[in-house]
């Protein structure tokens, strides 16, 4: 008794896995298939039964039986393969080929094979034997989806130029795989050359059809966003996400890419309002939630974290975004648990930043900042933005190198120039000793006057008044921004300045005015306990001195005034 090969293909086509498996099994030791007198029907059944496998996430027993079905093709009678196309293949082959030079139908089905092994080692992250395999397939019967593959393991295995190659074919002949178009961005080709890749197709009055028009001004504009955002220019990529947006109202990829980048810069604010608006869209997306879960945990909106880690959690909770959130969560309760959950995003995706980030983050609050500058460099290999280089200024501070710190600030003004965040990083190092304070206040002047609503770097120069004894000069500072932000960190620093002025009552108000605007704000509870100490005559605590730990750096000195 036989078993139907077409029962076998119809339950994978349905997606019935493991259905497809247990009658796999079946198959491939059917008595009536010899492997001798059979050779390309028992590698056909072994291809299938590792279909059933590699979608049942059995990778390595997928591979087993994959590598038994090329062993089989191999022995295979030369004369009863015939010359076809790539077109032209079994189930096994991708509909998706587009090249169409003859070449022998029994090689189609084992680079096909090939690719079905390169998949699931890809898939185990084992990513050189992936590579091994994909090499194994010759450029001209590679079809999109190996293109795909081999640009991403190329990328993985920091081998730039063939990863560049793979995905320029991809676009050549599909201009709309965006993930083509991001990854050549990150790997810094110009927007221009990724626009040249789009193809030109005329009608017969030499003109674009309008349709094709349509496709290219859209697609030329985000791959123009891309590559602003992997330049750093973040301002222009929003603009150009932005003017994405307008002709595509609601759309959930553009309206992440846009909050994700607002996070990176540190527009904290605009970046909620439109994660929140794409989680109304669609609640089920989980890209870039848990860049929304440290938003939500700057903010102390507790209540909103805990509901979306639950959300998260109930979608899928195998992805590594779900991972940084628990450890969003769970970072004031259990540090250690948190960073646990840090580690397994990790583990999930090697290249998960926002894990990074956050294992850095946690490192460095467990005063561990030796260790906290691996994880950071980590995230700046894999992209560099703002928060890696804040990392790494806080760790080389916490460890007192301050030339260190200086670079990293010093790498992030001159990758970010246009950016306040970065100048006022600059300024955090130089405000760090005594001897560097004129220029930490020239730092946060020019942050302020490129951008004039960022809080951080009024409340660092406010800072640096109290530390010279302008107290009126912080107080005026502060007040001036108090009129158009109700922030409950203007209030916490306007408190902390009255009470170092010795006019408690004034702190006391503002002390609650913060408590107001955020319940949560830890600053503001140490600061209310302490003034109330201080209010009864009690010294809260002995005064400290700080080290003093002066840097002459002339030649940096140059750089950064030409910045400035």
């Amino acid at each position: 008794m036989d078993v139907p090969k077409d029962q076998m293909s119809t339950l994978l086509d349905l997606g019935l896995y493991n259905s497809a498996e247990m009658l796999g099994s079946f198959l491939v030791s059917s008595s009536s298939v010899n492997s001798e007198t059979s050779p390309h029907l028992k590698a056909e059944n072994l291809t299938l039964l590792g279909d059933a496998l590699f979608r049942e996430k059995e990778y390595k027993r997928a591979i087993h039986m994959y590598k038994q079905s090329l062993h089989y093709y191999k022995n295979i009678p030369k004369q009863i393969a015939t010359r076809t196309s790539l077109s032209a293949v079994n189930r096994s082959s991708s509909p998706n080929s587009y090249n169409n030079s003859p070449i022998n139908e029994n090689e189609v089905f084992q680079f096909q094979v090939k690719f079905k092994v390169a998949s699931s080692y890809a898939e185990l992250s084992e990513n050189r034997a992936a590579l091994a395999e994909m090499e194994g397939i010759p450029s001209k019967a590679r079809n999109l989806q190996m293109n795909l593959l081999m640009g991403k393991l190329y990328r993985h295995s920091r081998q730039t130029r063939p990863s560049i190659s793979c995905y320029r074919e991809c676009l050549r002949h599909y201009p709309c795989t965006i993930e083509a178009i991001t990854a050549l961005a990150e790997l810094g080709v110009a927007a221009k050359d990724i626009i040249s890749l789009f193809p030109q197709t005329q009608n017969r009055s030499g003109k674009p059809p309008s349709d094709h028009l349509e496709l290219s001004r859209w697609l030329q504009r985000y791959a123009e966003a891309q590559c602003c955002i992997a330049s750093n220019d973040y301002k222009g990529g929003l603009e150009f996400f932005t003017e994405l947006l307008q002709r595509f109202p609601n759309n959930v990829h553009i309206l992440l890419e846009i909050a994700k980048v607002e996070a990176i810069i540190g527009k904290s604010d605009e970046a909620m309002i439109n994660f929140e608006k794409v989680r109304c869209i669609d609640p089920y997306v989980i890209t870039y939630m848990d860049e929304y879960a440290m938003l939500l945990k700057l903010k102390s909106e507790n209540s909103k974290l805990n509901k979306l880690v639950h959300d998260l959690l109930n979608i899928d909770p195998t992805r590594p975004e779900v991972f940084v959130a628990l450890s969003v969560l769970w970072e004031k309760k259990d540090e250690r648990g948190a960073l646990s959950y840090a580690e397994k995003s990790i583990r999930i995706n090697d290249r998960h930043i926002p894990g990074y980030i956050m294992k850095g983050n946690l490192y460095l609050s467990m005063n561990r900042p030796e260790i906290a500058v691996v994880a950071y460099r980590c995230a700046q290999e894999l992209r560099a933005d703002l928060r890696s280089y804040q990392g790494l200024v806080r760790c080389y501070l916490a460890n007192l190198k301050i030339k260190e710190a200086l670079h990293a600030a010093r790498e992030a003004m001159k990758a970010m120039p246009q950016s306040a965040k970065a100048l006022k990083l600059v300024g955090d190092v130089h405000a760090s000793n005594s001897s560097g304070r004129e220029k930490a206040k020239k730092f946060y002047e020019s942050a302020l006057r490129l951008e004039p609503g960022y809080l951080g770097a009024a409340l660092a120069l406010a800072e640096l008044h109290v530390i010279e004894g302008r107290n009126g000069d912080a107080v005026l500072l502060l007040e001036r921004y108090l009129k158009d932000w109700a922030d409950d960190s203007l209030h916490v620093k306007l408190a902390q300045v009255f009470a170092a002025t010795n006019l408690l009552e004034e702190a006391l108000t503002h002390y609650q005015a913060a408590l107001r605007i955020s319940p949560q704000n830890e600053a503001a509870k140490k600061g209310l306990e302490r003034l109330e100490k201080l209010m009864k005559g009690v010294d809260p605590d002995a005064p400290e001195e700080d080290e003093e730990n002066d840097v002459d750096d002339a030649d940096g000195d140059a750089d950064e005034a030409d910045l400035l």
